[in-house]
């Protein structure tokens, strides 16, 4: 229980608001407002390592001439009709091989049912009878060589705009499509997306045998203890982590007038690290990972609640809000809503595709399929690159703009980190 004492009780009602904004902000702000100030925050130099490179192993294409999330105005645009006067006689031996070349951007069937697919998606529609549907050239062709034509939002990327396919191969796959008359036949539930499960092995994500993150948080709770070249660890402010640290990574991101921008757990490592113990840990370094690992996990059984409201901070959330929705990117030219909303709940071929708000409260996470640690930034990333895009380096405004709004989309979902997943 608190109690305000004023002499003046028309200001009662003000201080007990104020107040009740620094409680609910979590202690790191109640400390520093009673020390008169800010927490101490570097707020010149760049978080991450400048200039930015790829990660080993990811693909090394360079795709400039598309769209990312920080410029939305690289892709070629949708053109006209294109008229096909004559019936399309390609190759439909050729057509097929196209239309199952995963290096083609993953291929027709990462999101169609196709015969003799493997793991066939159900994103698009079932294309194992488009050849009886009384479809023309013409509309096959455009559809696949840029469905914008016909429908400007569609999610369907522009093959032959983006030059994925030439237009003598998208001859070849309509030439294919054509040929398609018979409902798919499947050997085993798990081939058809409709009854697929996602046989993902049941795993405590806290307990050290399952998820080897645990090993990292470990490594974490060791750099906030250990003293840094000013000769002041994180514990010499915050000597029990798990009070000071309850709330506070449930509530970030948050907009940091200082920095005129979206700041997240990773981003404040790095910046208050700096001034206070002076260590230099960028973001997803191996330090800042295990760190941010640990200071998120003090939060575990936390509802997310972040700041949407206030000045800067509504401004983001719909920044990031526009770019989910209509931020195409990549030659691909996918948007996170055409995944995570409208390609929600359905398989790309053997990924299954979550909705945007199941994905937060466990990051940073232990990656299987990669055997890395990866955070909410590189997850974000990844996506770009999947989709043929050139990414952005993890404290690019627009990824903590996208991390701001997604993050109040999960809204009351509990922190629970670190995560496992594949």
């Amino acid at each position: 229980m608190c109690s305000v004492r004023t002499t003046n009780p028309s200001r009662r009602p003000r201080l007990i608001a104020v107040l009740s904004l620094v409680l609910a902000a979590g202690p790191l702000v109640a400390i520093a407002a009673k020390k008169g100030g800010e927490l101490p925050l570097d707020t010149t130099g760049p978080a991450a390592p400048v200039p930015w490179e790829r990660y080993d192993g990811w693909p090394e294409t360079d795709w400039s001439g598309f769209n990312t999330l920080a410029r939305q105005d690289v892709s070629p645009k949708a053109g006209t009709l294109i008229a096909v006067t004559e019936p399309i006689t390609g190759d439909p031996a050729k057509g097929k091989e196209l239309a199952m070349d995963r290096k083609r951007g993953g291929s027709c069937a990462a999101c169609h049912i196709l015969p003799g697919a493997e793991l066939p998606g159900n994103v698009g529609p079932d294309l194992s009878t488009i050849g009886a549907q009384s479809r023309t050239d013409e509309y096959l062709y455009n559809y696949v060589y840029d469905p914008r034509v016909y429908n400007p939002k569609s999610i369907m990327p522009p093959w032959g705009t983006h030059k994925l396919f030439s237009p003598e191969e998208i001859r070849d796959i309509v030439a294919y499509l054509k040929t398609l008359d018979t409902p798919a036949q499947f050997a085993s539930p798990h081939d058809n997306p409709a009854t697929r499960g996602r046989d993902e092995p049941e795993r405590d994500n806290l307990d050290p045998i399952d998820n080897p993150g645990m090993a990292v948080l470990e490594e974490g709770e060791a750099l906030f203890n250990r003293a840094g070249p000013t000769g002041k660890s994180c514990a010499s402010c915050h000597e029990k982590p798990a009070e000071a640290f309850k709330t506070w990574a449930a509530h970030m991101p948050r907009y940091e007038p200082r920095l005129k921008k979206v700041m997240n757990v990773a981003e404040f490592v790095t910046r208050h690290a700096r001034p206070t113990t002076g260590d230099e840990f960028l973001m997803q370094s191996p330090e800042n990972l295990a760190l941010s690992m640990f200071l998120a996990h003090q939060a575990n059984g936390q509802p997310i609640m972040v700041d949407v409201a206030s000045p800067g901070a509504k401004e983001a959330a719909a920044r990031g809000q526009a770019l989910m929705e209509r931020g195409k990117v990549g030659q691909l030219n996918f948007a996170c809503f055409d995944c995570h909303v409208a390609g929600s709940n359905k398989w790309i071929r053997g990924q299954f595709l979550t909705p945007h708000e199941t994905q937060l409260g466990w990051h940073p996470y232990y990656r299987t399929s990669k055997g890395e640690i990866w955070d909410l930034n590189r997850r974000i990333q990844w996506c770009g690159v999947a989709i043929r895009a050139n990414e952005l380096p993890p404290d690019a405004p627009e990824i903590g703009d996208i991390e701001l709004y997604l993050s109040h989309m999960n809204r009351e979902r509990k922190m629970n980190v670190p995560g496992i997943g594949h």
